[in-house]
């Protein structure tokens, strides 16, 4: 398990500039995933890190190790491709066994591992047929064994699943994070996908144009979300922001939206006009609600639907109770949980302080360990640095 740390990383590529001084440390053992858009400079950060592209400036730790300028050969880093890179010509035993070969390990040894390995991901009976007439799923599952066999610093994963089927990509998630759990390595995987993400991470990095946005665990990107870019890329449906009519001041308890004062968290800061930042789940449709609209759309989904509603501020959306009969084109209320709605500053588009983002600010990250259920005071204990074995961490 190895610390990977970036001090003020760029890159430029002659006038473009894919990464902007990025610094970011990814502790040993943890599961990070570089989160954004085509082109926000994720799979760039991804190469330098593996020593694929050289930073125009910054550095590169890999377990407190300069390894800014050394090759890639050097690092004693694991990637795997999106496309597999297997060795067609190859039977699964011989793509697996391939880095050990190379490192001169010997036959024992080498039968050894990939024995391990091919148990690990449940591939032993694969191990003496071809990679070609495998599945995407196979596939993966031996690019993934070649590059654990090493037993590697850390690894690196550039949207490995990307090429497989809806199904796949579900079960594979599930099985990259068993096994992430199983070996305990530093991983930095790269997606474009937020539910891969989500389901997946230890901690998110959300990027745009080069710029790290955000890096926090999945629960606090979603729930407290930095700017209005990160609340729109995170969640599905994103968040929805309504415009304000008025300037906020420090000590504001609420926020004229389409000349109706709806009720928010203290804010402890001004802004010259503001956004508000609604999940879906934090809003109801109800006769009572100030703030009316007209119904666009209703997306039934099983256990519950998702109502988009036009309001004179901008377009809502609320996730209600599956029963609940609504009309397209009908007038309806609109309510809100007024504990934890945010406002970004409509210029900056970035949040501003209140009561309920303070929050957030400060608090240990912590995972459930599998299988286990937290009580109120393990949550307690942990946020004061009291983690319990085999509870939190």
């Amino acid at each position: 398990m190895a610390e990977i740390r970036l001090e003020h990383l760029h890159k430029r590529f002659t006038d473009f500039v894919a990464v902007h001084d990025s610094t970011l440390t990814i502790a040993g053992g943890e599961f990070l995933v570089l989160l954004g858009p085509s082109g926000c400079g994720k799979t760039t950060t991804l190469r330098m890190i593996a020593g694929l592209e050289l930073p125009t400036s910054g550095q590169i730790l890999l377990g407190g190790e300069d390894v800014t300028f050394r090759r890639a050969r050097e690092r004693d880093i694991a990637f795997v491709f999106q496309m597999f890179a297997l060795y067609p010509h190859m039977t699964v035993r011989q793509n697996i066994s391939f880095p050990l070969l190379n490192e001169r390990v010997s036959k024992q040894e080498t039968q050894r591992r990939v024995g391990e390995i091919a148990r690990m991901l449940q591939i032993e009976h694969l191990l003496a047929r071809k990679v070609t007439g495998l599945s995407g799923g196979d596939r993966q599952r031996v690019a993934l064994g070649r590059a654990i066999v090493r037993k590697p610093k850390a690894f690196l994963m550039d949207e490995p699943l990307g090429t497989l089927d809806a199904e796949f990509r579900e079960q594979m998630c599930l099985e990259l994070r068993q096994l992430h759990d199983r070996l305990g390595a530093t991983t930095v995987y790269v997606t474009h996908d937020q539910s891969e993400a989500m389901a997946m991470a230890d901690k998110i990095v959300v990027m745009d144009q080069g710029r790290i946005l955000q890096a926090d665990t999945p629960d606090r990107l979603y729930d407290c979300p930095s700017c209005v870019f990160v609340g729109r890329f995170i969640g599905a449906p994103p968040m929805s922001f309504l415009t304000g009519g008025a300037a906020v001041r420090a000590g504001d308890r609420h926020l004229l939206v389409d000349d109706v004062p709806v009720a928010v968290p203290e804010q402890y800061a001004a802004c010259e006009e503001a956004l508000l930042g609604l999940r879906p789940e934090r809003v109801s449709i109800s006769s009572a609600g100030g703030l009316r609209g007209e119904v666009m759309s209703a997306e039934y989904l099983g256990s519950h639907q998702i109502v988009t509603v036009q309001t004179r501020a901008g377009v809502a959306r609320a996730r209600v109770d599956k029963g609940l009969p609504v009309r397209l084109g009908e007038s309806v209320g609109l309510t809100f949980e007024p504990d934890s709605l945010i406002l970004y500053d409509a210029r900056t588009e970035q949040r501003l302080p209140s009561a309920y983002t303070r929050a957030f600010e400060g608090q240990p990250a912590f995972r459930l360990c599998p299988g286990h259920t937290a009580r109120q005071s393990d949550v307690d204990a942990a946020r004061q640095g009291q983690c319990r074995s085999g509870t939190l961490w």
